[in-house]
């Protein structure tokens, strides 16, 4: 194993099977009168010193300040972890603490901060907004380390994933030890741990409005419906383009972008025109990243990717990328293209030449030229959305900034004049399908 895969393995602790004393169960919060699951999530926090009262401060650095309160959260409940045993803390709570502190752009949560700000939030919903923020970042902790179970996906971020470090770990430690399985199984229970955690932050947030437990609500089961259809497409070799707009709206356009822009807004108390704004700017620029995402995942660099490129390739996921590329292939007669997909996608042993054929084909059908102008769209149709609501000006300079760096897109030099979204425009479950109404060009 390269040094620069791994992680720090000595925090294993004893050996899995030496014989050793159980530490006493640690008291249960004390309740103060209130029922035990209310005390449980209450999380005595040190934030006083994060400036709430001056928001400035900690719009300087959203991150810093989620970061802070994500550490004091994971020191707490990675000590109540290992109280409960020493290698379950070890070996799981304090590699879910590490995951969610290490890395990540904190993306969700400075939607969640600057969509407070953008609609008005003051310092009394500072803390609440920074609380969802860090819960949001646990989310994405679940997200990722069951997607690379999924995925079979050995690096994130540069190292080995969860699975493959747990299954490195323990490698040795038995004559035909427990191997890949026991690793992947102990990353499941980890995203399990991170959700627990992420919810465990929420309902500390007395004060959130009932808003915003119906968005979290909704959140955690659009990510799961999202999964499930990557899963099913590429189960079913289904490579429908409605289907994947559909599915990048429920996995990655609605929990990375719509979601936390609707929590910021619940917690500042936004009127609905506001509400709505910032929902269908984040629906449109969150598809825009998924299919940026899409994109690096065939033509990145790994350097920048922290994984491997060619993994959607290989596990078959139905991407948008992929199935316009099919389908243009198939409308223009490209009989060469499409076997060249067809024997290619599903293919784990795919080698490095035959992904460099796919690419060729996503390239000579216009499948990326497409792609690429369909992010185009879907940003500035974002944008009519977002300056069709009165937000705080700066703070809404900043909301937009963040929009066009999600979605790998340059904002524009100078400022284009306020242009409303068309009149009676609304989002409802069928935007997925009418924002892929048809195909491009010779496909529509």
């Amino acid at each position: 194993m390269r040094s620069s895969e791994a992680k720090d393995h000595s925090a294993a602790g004893a050996s899995p099977g030496s014989h050793r004393e159980l530490p006493p169960l640690p008291p249960p919060p004390h309740s103060a009168g209130r029922a035990e699951s209310s005390s449980s999530a209450r999380l005595p926090l040190p934030v006083d010193d994060l400036h709430l009262d001056d928001l400035h401060v900690i719009d300087s650095d959203v991150s810093a300040a989620v970061g802070r309160v994500l550490k004091d959260h994971l020191a707490e409940r990675t000590q109540r972890a290992t109280a409960l045993d020493a290698v379950f803390g070890q070996d799981l709570a304090e590699r879910v603490a590490r995951f969610t502190l290490d890395g990540g752009k904190r993306m969700r949560s400075r939607f969640v901060w600057w969509a407070l700000r953008a609609c008005g939030g003051g310092p009394d919903r500072a803390e609440a907004a920074l609380r969802v923020g860090a819960a949001l970042e646990l989310i994405q902790t679940c997200a990722l380390v069951h997607d690379d179970v999924m995925d079979g996906a050995r690096l994130r971020r540069g190292r080995l994933a969860l699975h493959a470090d747990v299954a490195a770990q323990y490698a040795g430690t038995v004559p035909g030890g427990p191997g890949a399985r026991f690793g992947e199984a102990a990353a499941i229970l980890a995203g399990d741990l991170a959700l627990a955690w992420a919810d465990d932050l929420v309902a500390a947030v007395d004060t959130a409005p009932a808003a915003v437990r119906d968005l979290w609500s909704a959140m955690r089961t659009e990510m799961v419906a999202g999964q499930y259809l990557d899963l099913h497409g590429q189960a079913t070799s289904s490579y429908s383009l409605p289907r994947a707009i559909r599915a990048a709206c429920l996995k990655s356009a609605l929990y990375s972008v719509e979601r936390p822009l609707a929590l910021g807004a619940a917690l500042a108390g936004a009127d609905a025109a506001r509400g709505e704004a910032l929902c269908s700017a984040g629906r449109r620029i969150g598809i825009a990243f998924q299919l940026r995402d899409d994109l690096a995942d065939v033509f990145g660099d790994p350097g920048r990717t922290g994984k491997p490129v060619g993994g959607d390739i290989r596990t078959g996921k139905p991407t948008y990328l992929v199935a316009l590329g099919q389908a243009r292939a198939e409308a223009t007669g490209d009989r060469r293209g499409l076997a060249v997909l067809r024997r290619s996608l599903g293919r784990a042993d795919l080698s490095d030449d035959g992904l460099d054929e796919v690419r060729a084909v996503l390239t000579a059908t216009g499948a990326r030229d497409l792609v690429e102008a369909k992010i185009e769209r879907l940003v500035a149709q974002g944008m009519r959305h977002l300056r069709s609501a009165p937000l705080e000006p700066e703070a809404g300079h900043r909301l937009r900034e963040l929009l066009h760096a999600t979605a790998g897109v340059s904002p524009p030099a100078v400022a284009s004049p306020a242009s409303p979204a068309p009149r009676g425009e609304r989002d409802r479950a069928s935007a997925p399908l009418l924002l892929a109404a048809g195909a491009e060009g010779a496909v529509r």
